[in-house]
């Protein structure tokens, strides 16, 4: 993407339909953005309350051309009143500013939580051999710690994690795939102790691959007949490597079917719809979301809104419908890790879903005129005038837009509970 061709006028050539952009920093005026296309005159009054003479306009971003530049008469002393609406703008600014600081503490808390389930989660599979029974101890209390956040009477967010806090190994695949697959059990009303079991059987999932060699584990060329087969025994080898444990019921049937598919085409045994537990079903959707993102060779990956529109429209046979539906309606319709781009040409990547709100998701912000540290995060359900237009492909950025917003090469989530705020109804 070339970067647009501006041009400099004087703030008495402002008119309704302009596209302008304000290099000035972010705090220092009441406007959402640094670059917005101006609807009402309040907006231009606005904007030569700040005490600047010229603005930079894109004309391609504009509906209309600037007004003509008139003689003027040697200019009087004003006193700048900020108007009623200017103070209605500073206020929702305020506002907006407080919800970002919040978003980046929620989202900080998160990771650090991600990285500590991750940490366990290592010491778990290394005890699972000599210490069973302490790394089931250690799997219970992580689990029970996200059940006590999911059942916590007020909404879960889910937050894209960092990739230099995910890493590539198999521990933060199946966190990923508990996490949402609790979450997914929540939304489906199951009891606590089958959501509980979920997760169990999801942090052990794929232990069986550690009787499996590595160089067939995480090829990234495809697998001949024979390493097939023997990649699909993992989950008889999970079986054996947790037989002493003493895990749930559920959690065993998630580690043996979690490859079963409706249609009877998965493995190890065949099994087709009910035949299946329903606790496997749930997982076998969140299992087959994250194998899409987060492929053994990123380049291969999709993104999350190509994951779920390849499962929806080509997969539907293999999954469960209720448990699909249930799932896409949980991620949003643009899950977080999705590359957008809004109805004002802003670009920008998915970071957060609001809870009941599928197409209004927290979205950060390309803006070059704000550090990247700093980048403005908008809370989408809150900014009504705003709407994602497009989703995009890391190869639709240009390369400053790619740097700026770091598109996640593996997709991880985790939960996060407001530590205050109304209950739901």
């Amino acid at each position: 993407m070339n970067s647009p061709v501006t041009r400099t006028i004087s703030v008495d050539q402002l008119c309704i339909g302009l596209y302008v952009h304000l290099d000035m920093n972010w705090l220092d005026h009441a406007f959402a953005r640094n670059s917005f296309v101006l609807k009402n005159t309040a907006q231009i009054d606005a904007i030569k309350r700040l005490g600047i003479r010229h603005i930079r306009v894109d004309p391609s971003r504009s509906s209309t051309r600037p007004l003509p530049l008139a003689t003027k008469a040697p200019e009087q002393v004003e006193v700048v009143v900020p108007s009623a609406e200017e103070d209605a703008l500073m206020s929702e600014k305020k506002a907006r500013i407080e919800r970002i600081i919040a978003e980046r503490a929620a989202i900080a808390e998160c990771e650090k939580k991600f990285a500590k389930a991750g940490s366990t989660l290592k010491n778990i599979e290394r005890s699972v051999f000599s210490r069973p029974q302490d790394a089931y101890a250690e799997a219970d209390q992580l689990v029970q710690h996200m059940l006590d956040d999911l059942l916590a009477d007020r909404s879960i967010a889910i937050h894209l994690m960092n990739d230099k806090i995910a890493g590539e190994d198999v521990y933060f695949h199946s966190l990923n795939v508990s996490v949402l697959a609790m979450m997914l059990a929540k939304e489906m009303a199951l009891p606590a102790d089958d959501i509980k079991a979920v997760g169990i059987g999801c942090l052990f999932h794929d232990i069986g691959k550690v009787e499996i060699p590595t160089r067939i584990v995480n090829s990234t060329l495809p697998l001949n007949r024979a390493e097939k087969n023997l990649l699909q025994l993992h989950c008889q080898y999970g079986l054996n490597v947790v037989a002493k444990l003493g895990l749930p019921k559920g959690a065993l049937d998630i580690i043996g079917q979690h490859h079963e598919y409706m249609d009877g085409s998965g493995y190890p045994e065949r099994l087709r719809g009910e035949q299946i537990t329903l606790l496997a079903r749930i997982v076998s959707v969140v299992n087959t979301y994250d194998n899409h993102c987060n492929r053994a060779n990123p380049v291969d990956s999709l993104t999350p809104f190509e994951a779920l529109s390849l499962m929806f429209k080509q997969q539907r046979h293999l999954l469960d419908p209720a448990a699909l539906t249930m799932f896409i309606r949980c991620m949003g319709v643009y899950p977080p890790g999705t590359l957008v781009k809004l109805s004002d040409e802003a670009l920008g990547m998915v970071i957060s879903i609001n809870p009941g709100k599928p197409l209004r998701p927290s979205v950060l912000i390309h803006d070059p005129s704000v550090p990247k540290s700093e980048a403005i995060i908008l809370d989408l359900s809150q900014e009504t005038d705003i709407e994602i237009s497009a989703s995009l492909k890391p190869s639709q950025l240009s390369p400053e837009a790619y740097d700026y917003l770091s598109p996640r090469k593996r997709m991880s989530y985790f939960l996060d509970v407001p530590k205050v705020g109304p209950k739901k109804p």
